[in-house]
């Protein structure tokens, strides 16, 4: 009988009970049956800025919603997973120009410090306080206990990734939130 802690099985094989006979099933093919994807929801409530341009940044997350296995590491940038997986990582990052003229900002995911080849995106913003939500995904498959992290650079220091505080009718707005959800097993 499978111990009710699913990470824990003593046996290389384990009982599997059929309809017409028990059968032994391997330890490797068990884990996934009583195993929850692994999960974390994550967001930053400071503005994030650029001190210099056509400088890449790591943004950061200082707070996390829900997390089931996926942590956040050491700085908060990082994004750790603790398993050989694929992971579909989703984000938004609040956009905002804080002076006049155009301004451009990219973003791209990074994997133990290795950016991921042909996978920035580039997003114009204009004109003085203006504002936009810039948000994708990626479908990245990582190595155990590797960690993700979402890059962005710009060409003018008056783009911001901006947190707003709470109104009387709506919530705090993040500079940045991040999903993460492992896809396969």
């Amino acid at each position: 009988m499978p111990n009710p802690l699913p990470f824990r099985i003593p046996a290389q094989r384990v009982p599997l009970v059929e309809e017409t006979a028990p059968t032994l099933m391997s330890r490797e093919w068990y884990r996934f049956f009583n195993r929850k994807p692994r999960h974390g929801s994550f967001f930053d409530t400071t503005t994030q800025t650029a001190a210099n341009p056509n400088t890449a940044y790591a943004v950061t997350f200082n707070n996390t919603a829900t997390a089931f296995g996926i942590n956040r590491g050491t700085p908060t940038s990082r994004i750790v997973v603790p398993d050989t997986s694929t992971y579909n990582f989703e984000f938004s990052l609040q956009v905002d120009k804080t002076s006049g003229g155009q301004g451009l900002i990219y973003a791209w995911p990074r994997i133990n410090g290795v950016d991921v080849p042909d996978s920035a995106s580039r997003l114009r913003v204009k004109d003085n306080n203006d504002e936009t939500i810039a948000s994708w995904n990626f479908m990245l498959d990582l190595q155990g206990n590797s960690y993700f992290e979402l890059m962005w650079a710009v060409d003018s220091t008056s783009v911001q990734l901006l947190a707003e505080a709470a109104t009387a009718f709506s919530p705090a707005i993040p500079s940045a939130i991040l999903t993460v959800f492992e896809v396969s097993l």
